[in-house]
C-alpha cells in the first residue's frame, strides 16, 4: 500500500466521478494498484483555468477493468472516504513546490510531475493534507448541531488540537472521523454559500458569531452520500428540516419544488426567496450536482 496523486480534470475525456470512481488507461494500472487500500490526493493541473490544485482526498477500495471501455480501468473509491479540502492547495507555495517528490535531483520539476497517477511520499502527503484541511479560523457550529459542544473555557481550542498530528496513521484516523468530517464539510459548504441559506436567501449571524445556517447533505451520509461540496447545500434550520423530510426539493434547474403533501404550501412559499430558485455558488464545481438532486427527488421528495 502507498499514498498517491491522481490528476483529475472536470473537462476530462475520462469517466471520472471523484467521490465514486477514477477511470484510467492500462499504462497506469501498476501505480494505481500500489495505492489499493490506501489514500490518494486529487490534483487539478495548472493548465486548467482557475485550477484548484490539490483539492481532495479519497481512499482506493478496488481496481477493476472498466466494463464499458476496453483497455480502461476503474479505481473504485471507498464509500464515505472522499473529502474535499477546505483550502485548495497550489502546486507551488511561498517555500517552493509543495510536493517535493515532484522535483529531480537538481531541484527542478521532473517529468513524473506530469504523470496522471504517481506515488507520493508520506511527508508530501502529510504536508498537502495539513494545508488542505487547516482551519485558520474554525467555523463555529450551531450549538444545536449533533456533536457540537461549547468550549469548557476561553482557552480551549479543540479544532487546533484535532489537527496536531504526530504520526502518519493519526492523520488517516482523522480523515475517517465522522466528527472531524462533519466540521470540515460545514466549513466548506458555508464558505461556498457565503453563509447564506440557498432557499430563503437569509444570511444570519447570531451574537456569538455563529452562522444560523446548516451544511446539509443532499444525499445523506446514512444513504452513502459523500462529503463532497456538490452533495452539499447551505440551509437555515427550517429549510433543512423541510428538505430532509421531502417537503421541498430542487429541480435540475434549481427551481425550488414544494411537495403536494405539504399541509401549508402558502407559508412555505412565503419562506422562499423571490427568485423561486436556490441561491447557489457561481462556480460550477461548487454547485449541487444533478446526480444528487435526482437522488433526493426520487428518494426523499414527496411528489
Amino acid at each position: 500500500m502507498g499514498f498517491g496523486v491522481f490528476i483529475h480534470r472536470s473537462d476530462s475525456i475520462y469517466d471520472d466521478s471523484p467521490a465514486e470512481q477514477y477511470q484510467f488507461p492500462s499504462q497506469y494500472l501498476g501505480r494505481v494498484q500500489a495505492c489499493l487500500g490506501d489514500w490518494i490526493i486529487y490534483y487539478e493541473p495548472r493548465k486548467v483555468a482557475a485550477t484548484r490544485g490539490y483539492f481532495a482526498v479519497a481512499k482506493v477500495a478496488r481496481v477493476i477493468p472498466d466494463p464499458k471501455a476496453s483497455g480502461m480501468y476503474l479505481a473504485l473509491i471507498e464509500p464515505g472516504s472522499y473529502l474535499d479540502f477546505v483550502n485548495a492547495v497550489p502546486f507551488s507555495g511561498p517555500d517552493g513546490v509543495i510536493e517535493r517528490g515532484a522535483l529531480n535531483e537538481g531541484g527542478r520539476i521532473s517529468g513524473r510531475a506530469q504523470a496522471a497517477v504517481r506515488p507520493i511520499s508520506t511527508a508530501d502527503f502529510n504536508r498537502i493534507v495539513s494545508i488542505g484541511l487547516d482551519e485558520h479560523e474554525p467555523e463555529l457550529p450551531r450549538l444545536d448541531e449533533p456533536g457540537a459542544t461549547p468550549p469548557a473555557d476561553g482557552f480551549e481550542d479543540r479544532a487546533q488540537a484535532l489537527f496536531t498530528f504526530e504520526h502518519e496513521r493519526d492523520r488517516v484516523m482523522q480523515l475517517s472521523s465522522r466528527i472531524v468530517r462533519n466540521r470540515l464539510f460545514r466549513r466548506l459548504v458555508l464558505q461556498a454559500y457565503d453563509k447564506r441559506c440557498a432557499i430563503t436567501g437569509l444570511k444570519l449571524i447570531n451574537g456569538g458569531g455563529r452562522a444560523e445556517v446548516d451544511a446539509a447533505h443532499i444525499r445523506p451520509v446514512e444513504a452513502n452520500g459523500p462529503d463532497i461540496l456538490t452533495n452539499g447545500i447551505a440551509l437555515s434550520g427550517t429549510a433543512h428540516w423541510m428538505f430532509d423530510r421531502g417537503l421541498i426539493g430542487l429541480s435540475n434547474g434549481l427551481e425550488i419544488l414544494i411537495s403536494r403533501q405539504a399541509n401549508d404550501p402558502e407559508s412555505i412559499r412565503g419562506l422562499i426567496n423571490k427568485s423561486g430558485k436556490a441561491i447557489v455558488p457561481s462556480r460550477p464545481f461548487e454547485r449541487p450536482h444533478l446526480h444528487f438532486l435526482q437522488w433526493h427527488r426520487e428518494n426523499c421528495f414527496k411528489q
